[in-house]
């Protein structure tokens, strides 16, 4: 039997901020941005920080950022536990533009670059991925 469709939840460490039936999603893993449709087979990986696209049953697209966490796909139920998840609507613009500028500044003036310097990077991508995703609303 063919499906045209899948339950996803989406759930960060404070909440659940997303359950319901949709098409398809978006999201970056660990080896890129992966699209995940009805009948995927199932496996589990690793998300890195960027945007997760939800394209619903109604046509509309919902928007969240990712820091990071862990995708499990079954047949019919996608889940997504989020180290922190915040949808579109929700992001400070003035905050994560802060965060790219103090990340960078950091990295101007560092001597080495050893786990410092991996932790700064990881600052730098969650900020331009949030960044990213507010300039996709603005259009």
């Amino acid at each position: 039997m063919i499906t045209y469709n899948f339950q996803l939840h989406v759930v960060s460490v404070e909440k659940k901020l997303f359950d319901g039936i949709i098409n398809k999603i978006q999201v970056m893993g660990v080896e890129g941005e992966m699209g995940i449709y009805p009948g995927h087979s199932p496996f589990i990986t690793f998300i890195k920080p960027g945007i997760l696209k939800i394209s619903k049953l109604c046509n509309s697209e919902e928007y969240m950022y990712l820091s990071g966490g862990i995708l499990e796909v079954q047949p019919n139920i996608v889940i997504i536990l989020a180290d922190m998840a915040i949808r579109a609507e929700d992001l400070d613009e003035k905050k994560a533009q802060e965060s790219k500028r103090l990340a960078e500044e950091k990295i101007k003036n560092m001597t080495s670059r050893g786990v410092d310097y991996i932790k700064i990077s990881t600052e730098i991508s969650k900020a331009i991925a949030q960044l990213r995703l507010i300039e996709l609303l603005k259009k």
